[in-house]
């Protein structure tokens, strides 16, 4: 991605800055060249990323929607920045199957984790849904979904 990158205007971000805002719409992609990157969602950690190409912001773009999660600088950072994320993501083929590609890999991550809880825990009060969640992931669509439960606001219910 770094490659297929080189052309965008590379940015310099300072450690603690906010890339994107969960829930704000910013229509931007960025490239990480180097640095590291903390995403949280509901203000919970989700994952570090510092692997140079990563992508962020791809998949508010792709679904033309507030980011899914803040991500912040946790050291300074290099990235490469396209402003029109969506112009960028139709601007070559190969921009577009890497995008793809990765996100695939997160989905494979996240059902080979869910049919693992399933496995393990299938049977247990309040994970017995596990079932329910993948046979809802694999056969989706309709409208886009929402975050949060039933018991919001109130996540001690």
């Amino acid at each position: 991605m770094l490659v297929l990158a080189a052309h965008l205007p590379e940015i310099t971000a300072p450690a603690g800055e906010v890339l994107c805002t969960e829930g704000q719409r910013t229509g931007a992609i960025w490239v990480l060249v180097s640095g590291t990157l903390v995403v949280t969602r509901s203000g919970h950690y989700v994952n570090v990323e510092s692997r140079p190409g990563a992508v962020i912001g791809e998949m508010a773009v792709m679904l033309e929607k507030g980011a899914s999660a803040t991500v912040t600088c946790q050291t300074p950072a290099v990235l490469r920045y396209a402003a029109d994320g969506s112009a960028f993501l139709r601007s070559d083929p190969e921009v577009g199957a890497h995008v793809a590609t990765g996100l695939a890999r997160r989905l494979d991550t996240l059902t080979t984790y869910l049919a693992d809880l399933k496995h393990q825990y299938g049977d247990e009060p309040g994970l017995a849904m596990v079932g329910d969640v993948l046979r809802r992931l694999a056969s989706r669509e309709g409208p886009p979904a929402k975050p949060g439960s039933a018991r919001d606001p109130d996540p001690e219910y």
